[in-house]
């Protein structure tokens, strides 16, 4: 087993929600094998406090949570990434920057909490949704031997996880 730390750019459209929440699950159940950020290619500037509460939840620090563009991690002084996850379809469906060094990139696509309409608990319930649907995903990912598979495989069981039903 290797002691790398890899890298994940979680990118969402508006990088508010799916985003953030998968950034922490990921640095939280990754355990420093795994080192994610988030980012959206339009940001809305501020993070849902729903998500902030699901992050809290975990034990995630928030202080530091914000929603950037994507555009931080195409400078020279950015973190290399390994792999690039998009959440949301729209940010899926964009013409992404070109990442240095080629990382390898999935789609897992889940529904939009922040699109839910309703009262306060009918929202936060359905941020508790995503973030465990998330959760399940990354669990799939944490159980990955990244170290004994080749980039092909790698895209491969990283859209097979996407592929799966949430």
């Amino acid at each position: 087993m290797t002691d790398k730390t890899y890298h994940i750019l979680v990118l969402c459209t508006g990088n508010s929600a799916r985003s953030i929440m998968a950034e922490a699950l990921i640095n939280i159940l990754g355990q420093g094998r795994f080192r994610a950020f988030s980012a959206g290619s339009h940001p809305t500037g501020k993070v849902n406090p729903f998500a902030v509460e699901q992050v809290a939840v975990l034990g995630y620090p928030t202080d530091a949570l914000r929603s950037k563009s994507w555009d931080e991690f195409t400078q020279p002084d950015a973190p290399a990434m390994d792999f690039i996850l998009t959440v949301c379809d729209n940010a899926a469906g964009e013409v992404c920057p070109v990442w240095p060094g080629q990382p390898v990139a999935a789609h897992w696509g889940f529904e939009d909490p922040a699109a839910v309409v309703g009262s306060d608990e009918y929202k936060r319930e359905a941020f508790h949704t995503i973030c465990q649907q998330i959760r399940r995903k990354v669990e799939q990912l944490m159980k990955l031997q990244l170290d004994e598979l080749d980039l092909p495989a790698i895209k491969q069981a990283l859209q097979t996880i996407g592929n799966q039903p949430v």
